[in-house]
């Protein structure tokens, strides 16, 4: 493959879609497809896309993603999560593409004390955790040239995240509540995207033959971790300037104290040592990460806000 490929998007709406658009922009012929021109719950027009585009490579960038919701939205979760990955495999194999897809650190159930390693056993705590697992699965049964990248607590500076979260809860509160015994890696949708870049450019300059040794699954998160008390409080620190000169303070409680529909990992620290070893790639440390996120929210507020020039004019007789 000497020329860039026609690369196809799915969930380009979202954060790692809108991540991946931005870091491909002029590097290669992308057809981006969101959820009103591509359903992910719909096998047939699954199908019926990839045919029409005829990619070289496919990044798997749409999912279901609302945890909690689905506990109660299991079939359309599945349907989104374990059998779109599924049906995209067996259309890229079928037209020897690659498919690249990210997967979760909730596939695991959080009771390993180090870093979670590629090869360790699955043994999700959700329907979240289960139906990404089942993507994953349908993926490896369908075989061809596929990348299934794991990831864990994705934020940009658009979209719905934890971030966004406590900022405008930091805003609206003199203190919060935050869980202190669940650990990850906060993970940014730009370093996912500029990590598949580095891979993706790999693969066409034919530096990595993703034809045997390289193909298969792959931890790809920011370097470090921290729980989601340390986070919050991460955030507040670094960017005072967004928080309307209030400093709410941060309470570490218990996971058990905070229940939600799905259950969560209490360690969800991935290992990177395999993607390091294999491609060469390293992610930023989450904290440097997070400052850029920040400053990007920063830059968009401030671009937002009206001008108060006029107010501030001495009254004229």
């Amino acid at each position: 493959m000497s020329e860039w490929p026609r690369i196809l998007v799915t969930g380009a709406d979202g954060q790692v879609g809108r991540a991946i658009l931005a870091e491909f922009a002029g590097s290669a012929e992308v057809i981006p497809c969101n959820r009103n021109t591509l359903d992910l719950s719909n096998p047939d027009q699954i199908r019926a896309t990839v045919r029409e585009v005829a990619p070289d490579i496919i990044i798997n960038a749409g999912a279901y993603t609302a945890v909690d919701r689905a506990e109660s939205e299991r079939d359309l979760a599945f349907a989104i999560n374990g059998n779109a990955p599924g049906v995209l495999a067996e259309e890229a194999q079928r037209a020897s593409s690659l498919l690249i897809h990210y997967s979760t650190d909730y596939v695991f159930n959080g009771s390993k004390k180090g870093p979670w390693g590629e090869e360790d056993a699955t043994d999700p705590l959700s329907v979240y955790g289960a139906s990404k697992l089942a993507g994953e699965e349908a993926i490896r049964k369908a075989g061809g040239r596929y990348l299934i990248f794991r990831t864990s607590w994705v934020y940009a500076p658009e979209g719905k995240n934890f971030v966004l979260t406590m900022l405008r809860l930091g805003r609206e509160r003199d203190s919060l509540n935050v869980v202190d015994d669940q650990f990850g890696a906060p993970t940014t949708a730009a370093e996912l995207a500029r990590a598949t870049h580095a891979i993706a450019t790999g693969i066409v300059t034919e530096k990595f033959t993703i034809a045997n040794a390289c193909a298969g699954t792959y931890h790809m998160t920011c370097a470090g971790s921290t729980s989601w008390c340390g986070f919050a409080r991460a955030i507040f620190e670094r960017a005072p300037q967004l928080l309307d000169g209030k400093m709410p303070a941060v309470n570490p409680i218990a996971a058990s104290e905070y229940p939600t529909p799905a259950k969560r990992p209490q360690n969800s620290v991935l290992s990177n040592e395999k993607l390091q070893r294999t491609f060469g790639v390293h992610l930023a440390p989450w904290e440097a990460a997070l400052d850029e996120v920040l400053a990007a929210i920063a830059s968009k507020r401030r671009d937002n806000e009206p001008s108060h020039t006029l107010q501030h004019r001495p009254v004229e007789n």
